[in-house]
């Protein structure tokens, strides 16, 4: 059975129990601060677990892409070792918000996986809860009783809170669960082993294909359980699993979900899968990290060095140095596998299609960026060697070049083995272990329970219509963080406040009771459908009405930028073409930041037509046409843009300035006119095919003109106030050009002169003519000087010295054969010396430079460089 059969069979089969089938959701998250990516079947359906928002069925179903690099069986760098356990997965889902439960939902699974995919009953095992003292929980014999109306009674096996009992998080909803298990192994090994003895033991063969989760307690912050007022259903099938059980192949990589992109690499690397264990661990990290990579830019999120950016590139480095290690492959390739991956799975996600050529690129530059920077951190390493006194290359330094380089461990591991050393992994593992301490202080966070006032409390956001208005706090919590420090997080029935959300900031403001007692909301956010409003203290009088306000100011700039972002959408795709997508925006009151997707560095003349283009709509006076709870359809036969990665609802809110039209949540001005003027300030490029626009609207185009004013009048006044001053400063440049060359002809000289003056001060130090000097010479001359010396001499080991305009400098000259001869070395040499300077330096083995802040340390310097030949 094809997999795209496999996928097709379970969503009719629940089409067919009355549930509603949904499209998989992105999979990189955008507006929830507790995760960076769905990495379970359920998380898009938070929401709805928690009673913040009411699904559009009570039953759902659905085939998710999902995303893990952390958590049970499955760090990062373990992915490619086994062959069931990947970064992104497929998984399959049916949802119950309400309505069936246990029983319902062991039989539908047992009836699909048995009538319908025809998989063998005597192969199968099932888990249930054994209850946990600690929790107060018994074991889940209700779902122990519907097991065992199916399936003998030796095949319902017991499991604790670990394998059985899934959790939400330290909070929130959860419940027991029913972990179905396969056991595709040989008959042989079967009458050897009780397939039962090997489930939840890490066996390839033996593994969990689907979780039935029944969630019915809430987790409190004090880690006490309560019944949830409904009972839902979260099950969870991995499609991988399920196709290498149905394909009958031993390995998710056997599949027809991996095998065309596992062809593709041997046909690259000319490498055959399945002949040697290094390179097919290598081939499969590069088909598992492929499908992350590529999933994660066509849902709108690009490699880069922070948060969830930083995860992809983590992701597509490893894939890049498993090539280079093991396959061999010291050029971009990677990205030539996009074509079989949306063959592939195209059909069953869109994206992949429509994003083909981005994703390619994107891919492209960074293997290409990678790949130089393994190239400086072998060369780093190659100096870590020759440097070392030891045998031993020393965790720490080790760490340096994983840290700064990303040079990968393994790699470090097997160069020093082939020359002969070894590595000092306990070490690294400190060091490592160090950093991450640091990273999770950094980030631990202590959140407790809601306190509530108002049950059941429907929030209405009024902000589009007013920035003013009588609230009563429904319920709020305090959250503790090392960053942060203590917030209070406050949860109105009604708010004009505005979220961060869609690249627009959250709103400021402040609460003010009946007393005049104030206080301040410092931003807005928004957690699983829910505004959530952050102040430093709380309320003296929680329990009064109080009247809430939006700074004006703030949001009025916010929404300056925001109807100038859309006209910049507008600008480009008229200027550029159609080609051009957005691809990430900031909002905020000062300025704002929009990527897109075009080929090449803007023109001149490009970026002038954009701006035009904005400032003529604002000269326009478009009036705001805004259309909200608009259905989907409705708005995209009408002409709006949807941006990819983004989640839509059946309704929507739609934006229209002219014949820019939207899909949009954030906050606009009422008319063009309002924005004043636009101005970009930069435009840069951040990926493979991706450009950034930065620029400013309003109040921060009057500031920026006001500054630009003051300088031009200070340049002028420079000037003598010339008529011309272009032309007066291009004088300038030519006249202060003419003088740096006499000045380095000038320089030169006075080396040639100081080398005749030279040549008398050399001593034969044990057959080396050596000389230390502090001389009135820039880094140029010094190097001048000891190149002119080493023309009329040999066996030479200089180091001159010089204070620059308070700065210290020292050049080494050693002579090429000194070096081969003595194993001398000049970088080592101003190292070493440099630190007397309070500064550092290098170069090559007969020639480095080093400069610092302290000339006193030059003398000290000169008078130690004869230690390095007596």
């Amino acid at each position: 059975m094809k997999s795209q059969e496999i996928r097709s069979k379970f969503l009719s089969f629940f089409e067919s129990k009355t549930h509603t089938i949904v499209p998989s959701a992105p999979m990189v998250l955008k507006d929830d601060p507790t995760l960076m990516f769905v990495n379970s079947g359920m998380a898009p359906f938070k929401e709805y677990f928690l009673g913040n928002s009411e699904p559009k069925s009570k039953r759902i179903a659905d085939s998710q892409k999902c995303l893990r690099v952390s958590g049970k069986h499955n760090d990062l760098e373990e992915v490619g070792y086994d062959t069931y356990h990947h970064t992104l997965f497929e998984m399959l889902g049916n949802w119950s918000f309400g309505d069936y439960f246990k029983k319902e939902a062991i039989a539908w699974a047992w009836e699909l996986l048995t009538e319908v995919y025809g998989i063998d009953k005597d192969i199968l095992y099932v888990s249930v809860f054994e209850g946990d003292k600690e929790d107060g929980v018994a074991m889940d014999q209700e779902a122990y009783d519907y097991w065992k109306l199916i399936i003998p009674e030796d095949r319902i096996l017991m499991g604790n809170k670990k394998d059985n009992f899934w959790e939400m998080g330290e909070q929130g909803p959860c419940g027991p669960c029913s972990e179905i298990h396969v056991d595709i192994r040989s008959a042989d090994e079967k009458e050897k082993v009780d397939g039962k003895s090997l489930v939840n033991m890490d066996h390839p063969q033996v593994v969990e294909i689907w979780n039935l989760v029944f969630i019915q307690y809430n987790r409190k912050a004090n880690g006490s359980l309560e019944n949830l007022p409904s009972k839902h259903i979260d099950t969870g099938m991995g499609f991988e699993r399920l196709c290498m059980v149905l394909q009958g192949v031993q390995s998710n990589y056997d599949t027809d979900v991996f095998t065309p992109i596992i062809k593709e690499v041997e046909i690259i690397t000319n490498i055959t899968y399945g002949e040697n264990e290094k390179a097919d661990v290598a081939i499969r990290v590069i088909s598992d990290h492929l499908r992350a990579v590529a999933f994660s830019i066509a849902d709108g999120q690009l490699p880069s060095n922070t948060g969830a950016g930083y995860v992809i590139r983590r992701i597509l480095r490893r894939a890049i140095r498993y090539g280079f290690t093991f396959l061999d492959k010291k050029e971009p390739f990677i990205y030539r596998l996009v074509e079989v991956l949306s063959h592939k799975m195209g059909d069953a996600f869109p994206e992949l299609n429509t994003q083909k050529l981005l994703i390619e690129n994107v891919i492209k530059e960074e293997e290409a960026s990678f790949l130089r920077t393994l190239d400086q951190g072998l060369i780093r390493l190659n100096k870590i060697v020759e440097e070392s006194k030891s045998e031993t290359i020393s965790g720490e330094k080790a760490f340096e070049l994983y840290d700064t380089y990303g040079f990968p461990i393994d790699l470090t591991g097997l160069i020093l083995l082939e020359k002969g050393l070894s590595l000092d992994e306990k070490g690294f593992e400190e060091e490592l272990q160090k950093q991450k301490n640091r990273s999770r202080a950094a980030s631990e966070m202590s959140t407790d329970d809601w306190t509530v006032f108002i049950e059941d409390a429907e929030q209405d956001f009024i902000g589009y219509d007013t920035l003013e208005t009588q609230v009563k706090i429904a319920r709020y919590r305090k959250v503790t963080s090392k960053k942060e420090g203590e917030l209070y997080q406050l949860v109105f029935d009604t708010t004009p406040f505005y979220p961060e959300g869609g690249g627009q900031v959250g709103d400021k403001g402040y609460l003010e009771d009946t007393h005049g007692d104030v206080i301040y909301i410092v931003d807005t956010k928004k957690e699983n459908n829910v505004i959530i409003h952050f102040a430093k203290s709380l309320p003296k009088h929680i329990n009064e009405t109080f009247k809430a306000v939006v700074s004006q100011d703030a949001r009025n700039l916010t929404a300056s930028n925001h109807t100038a972002t859309h006209l910049l959408h507008q600008a480009l795709r008229t200027v550029l073409g159609t080609h051009v997508e957005q691809k990430g925006s900031l909002v905020s009151p000062k300025h704002l930041r929009f990527d897109f997707s075009h080929f090449s560095k803007m023109t001149k003349e490009e970026l002038q037509d954009v701006e035009d283009f904005v400032n003529a709509r604002i000269a326009g006076k478009l009036q705001l046409q805004e259309g909200r709870n608009v259905t989907m359809k409705q708005a995209m036969d009408e002409g709006a843009m949807a941006l990819f990665g983004e989640k839509y609802g059946d309704t929507v809110r739609t934006i229209r300035f002219g014949h820019s039209i939207e899909l949009c949540g954030g906050t606009h001005v009422k008319n063009t006119s309002d924005i004043w003027h636009f101005k970009i300030v930069s435009e840069s490029a951040i990926a493979a095919g991706i450009r950034r626009i930065e620029a400013i609207s309003n109040k921060a185009v009057k500031q920026f003109l006001t500054e630009n004013n003051e300088l031009y009048s200070k340049m002028r006044t420079l000037l003598n106030n010339s008529k011309e001053p272009v032309k007066a400063l291009e004088a300038l440049q030519e006249e202060n050009s003419k003088l740096k060359k006499q000045i380095e002809s000038l320089l030169k000289d006075k080396a040639k002169n100081l080398k005749g003056n030279l040549k008398d001060e050399f001593e034969d130090v044990n057959g080396i003519n050596y000389l230390s000097k502090k001389v009135d010479l820039d880094a140029s001359g010094m190097k001048d000087l000891c190149f002119e010396l080493g023309k009329d001499a040999s066996n030479l080991f200089i180091l001159l010295g010089a204070d620059q305009n308070g700065k210290a400098l020292l050049s080494c000259y050693i002579s090429k054969e000194l070096v081969a001869e003595k194993n001398l070395n000049a970088g080592q040499v101003v190292r070493e010396l440099g630190k007397h300077i309070q500064g550092g330096g290098g170069g090559q083995p007969f020639f480095a430079t080093a400069g610092g802040k302290n000339p006193d340390g030059i003398e000290i310097a000169l008078n130690e460089a004869k230690n390095y030949i007596k």
